[in-house]
């Protein structure tokens, strides 16, 4: 499964990106009047640069690079950036002084869902577990690699799709996911089916369309890093927290079958509807708070992040046509941890993240997450 992984403020980054390749393809020509400060016109002068930038391993501010135009206009872009949004006291965070990255992140995650009923009855159904396996190389902003779905190599044959896209900053942070699943779920508890004993009966008459959005600001810019936990492109120097506010959107669509279930099960929560068809659209605020503990000496790092949602939900089912459409409070949460060690140009990183989604309505309260484990190894160079 391919997948976007992390681009650290990937908004001023890709500018200079562009635009240098624009002129790699396309050099323009300089003026005369710029001879003294750019190499000659010839097809080897306009690329010389970039010979330049390979041998000395990448050092983008080296004084003795001779840039054109554009090349130099996309640097000024990038450093303009980085001073604006992502500079830190350097007494609390540092850069880690490296441009490339390497490393194997190991992922594995599942899907809940919680229904209780208007008689008190519930019905929890969970996901199978679900591994990717992915290796990428970095540079800078700039991330390449694939993600194999590891069920596949051993015979599960899951159906499900996931996408990505993250950027960190020292002012603020960018998440967004979507995710399909269809089928590939397992029943846990069914009401007072086997007197409400734990289930593992397989359904899959489930399918799941979700997509995420955030967007959040860190008011302790200066001395928090989020990227230094999640991202491994800063070093957090000494233990430091800060608020967070933002703003979200979430677009949801479940569909949930039950009519293939065996009658005795079906029996025992007489209330069920046969089937479900929620579509949820949220707009949220949220607000929260992250900390960094360094553990001495500087090579342990833990962060936990704790996000809760409050807005407002749009919400359209079929389940009850004469009133399908309803206007709810939406109550969500999202939170993340991470224990990161480093040891000189290695490290490594255990990180879990939950985002939980409420749905209640007067005949049920809908409750679904997804639960998140990733393992990270990796160098810097």
């Amino acid at each position: 499964m391919a997948r976007l992984p992390d681009l650290n403020h990937i908004l001023y980054k890709v500018v200079a990106v562009a635009v240098t390749i624009v002129c790699i393809l396309q050099p323009m020509p300089l003026r005369a009047s710029e001879s003294d400060d750019a190499a000659t016109d010839t097809t080897e002068s306009k690329t010389y640069w970039i010979r330049q930038l390979i041998d000395n391993g990448f050092h983008i501010n080296d004084p003795s690079v001779k840039y054109p135009r554009f090349p130099r206009f996309a640097l000024k872009v990038y450093n303009w950036g980085d001073r604006t949004f992502n500079s830190y006291d350097s007494t609390y965070v540092v850069s880690t002084g490296k441009n490339w990255k390497a490393q194997l992140k190991n992922e594995d995650w599942m899907r809940t869902y919680m229904m209780q009923l208007g008689d008190k009855s519930t019905v929890h159904i969970t996901s199978k577990l679900y591994y990717d396996l992915g290796a990428y190389v970095s540079f800078m902003a700039v991330t390449l690699g694939y993600s194999f779905n590891l069920n596949n190599f051993m015979g599960d044959n899951t159906n499900r799709h996931r996408f990505d896209l993250n950027f960190t900053c020292s002012r603020f942070a960018f998440n967004f996911w979507t995710l399909k699943v269809n089928g590939g779920t397992i029943i846990r508890k069914f009401g007072d089916y086997k007197d409400g004993d734990h289930l593992n009966y397989p359904f899959n008459d489930l399918d799941v369309a979700d997509s995420h959005l955030e967007l959040y600001y860190f008011f302790n810019n200066r001395q928090y890093s989020q990227a230094a936990a999640y991202c491994f492109s800063k070093y957090q120097l000494k233990s430091a927290g800060s608020w967070i506010i933002g703003i979200s959107y979430d677009r949801h669509n479940l569909r949930l079958d039950f009519s293939s279930l065996p009658q005795a099960m079906l029996d025992a929560l007489p209330s069920l509807q046969r089937e479900y068809h929620m579509r949820h659209t949220d707009y949220c605020v949220l607000g929260g708070y992250a900390h960094n503990w360094v553990l001495k000496p500087r090579e342990w790092l833990i962060n936990l992040t704790t996000l809760p949602f409050i807005g407002y939900k749009h919400s359209s089912t079929t389940d009850h046509p004469d009133r399908d459409i309803r206007n709810m409070m939406s109550l969500n949460i999202t939170g993340m941890g991470s224990v990161v060690y480093n040891h000189r140009a290695l490290y490594a990183a255990l990180q879990a993240r939950i985002n939980g989604f409420f749905n209640m309505s007067s005949d049920y309260t809908f409750f679904t997450s997804n639960q998140m484990i990733t393992l990270v190894a990796g160098f810097r160079f």
